[in-house]
């Protein structure tokens, strides 16, 4: 492995991350209630928030790849990658809640009611942490355990911090 291949892999990394922060900031700023709502599920029942994601991922996971592979037909197969990775923006969608809630334990007096700092204070942090690549998979799992309960609890209103 030459020095050319080193940054290739270490610098798509660093791209996929920094797209990772980027998609929390934007969830953020278009459904601040729905984040506030991950947040809090996050911080009162992590627990309950990764079963549920792994009861709900895991079955979608294994049907899509299925279809994938039995289907002969392009377009099923298309299908079934375009299922994974909607999969995976709600997962990480989920996540913006755990990004926010690590930035809240990381307070700056700029905040000011600005909850997108802190979204992306513990972004950066979250994302830094994903280099052990253990907590990837159990952060994502969690964060669409939270958006499938935060979505369940709908009639429940959070504060907005934004003004």
């Amino acid at each position: 492995m030459n020095l050319a291949d080193v940054f290739t892999v270490v610098l798509s990394v660093a791209g996929v991350l920094t797209v990772f922060v980027g998609w929390w900031l934007a969830i953020m700023g278009l459904f601040p209630r729905l984040v506030e709502r991950c947040a809090d599920r996050l911080g009162t029942a992590p627990l309950k928030c990764f079963l549920a994601g792994l009861a709900g991922a895991v079955p979608l996971i294994l049907g899509v790849v299925v279809l994938g592979k039995i289907s002969t037909n392009p377009a099923a197969k298309l299908l079934s990658v375009a299922l994974v990775i909607v999969l995976l923006l709600l997962a990480l969608a989920g996540t913006a809640g755990l990004a926010l809630r690590i930035g809240r334990g990381l307070p700056a007096a700029s905040d000011s009611g600005e909850a997108w700092r802190c979204v992306q204070r513990g972004g950066i942090v979250l994302a830094i942490s994903y280099g052990t690549i253990v907590l990837l998979p159990l952060t994502l799992l969690a964060g669409l355990g939270a958006l499938v309960l935060a979505g369940l609890g709908r009639g429940e209103k959070a504060p907005v911090t934004t003004p």
